[in-house]
């Protein structure tokens, strides 16, 4: 993991300089935005080293975990764009290169041949099983300054804060 103190040592002082030269800054939400994008850019890198060995990034591995967990294995390009938040050009270099690693195979949907159905293959699933039990201990480490009842709290939060910005949701929904 990269060295986080002197980003949140120099992010502290940054704000609070600027916060004294332009009134009504926000500080706290300045903190919470720059300290959860500068934890989740070392956890990116920390993760995306374990992928690299196997030429993989995080968007490939969200999209081949995504056929992994769906219910039979498969899914339109359309659908893990959403799912991915990806463009559909680079949807299209994802599954190039799942399939040309042979994790995921194209073919056409039966009810209509125009639309491509991505599917998970036999190896796809091994891969999976096979990188995911070394990446827990890890990724349990990193929260292991959080009590149970802090992580539950923790991802209760970020999950309203997601909703909360997401326009789509209905305030008036979310729990």
């Amino acid at each position: 993991m990269s060295r986080l103190k002197p980003c949140v040592d120099a992010l502290y002082e940054g704000v609070g300089r600027v916060a004294q030269s332009i009134p009504g800054v926000p500080t706290s939400e300045v903190f919470l935005v720059r300290l959860l994008m500068l934890t989740a850019g070392a956890l990116l890198r920390e993760f995306e080293n374990k992928l690299k060995p196997y030429g993989m990034n995080d968007s490939d591995f969200r999209t081949l975990m995504m056929l992994y967990s769906s219910e039979d294995g498969s899914a339109t390009p359309g659908e893990l764009c959403t799912l991915a938040e990806q463009k559909p050009t680079n949807m299209t270099r994802i599954a190039n290169a799942l399939a040309k690693k042979d994790l995921i195979s194209r073919s056409h949907a039966t009810h209509d041949r125009r639309q491509v159905l991505l599917r998970i293959t036999p190896a796809g699933r091994r891969f999976v099983s096979k990188m995911l039990p070394p990446m827990f201990p890890p990724l349990v480490e990193n929260f292991a300054c959080f009590s149970s009842t802090e992580r539950k709290t923790f991802e209760k939060l970020l999950k309203k804060l997601a909703l909360h910005i997401d326009p789509t949701v209905d305030t008036d929904d979310t729990p």
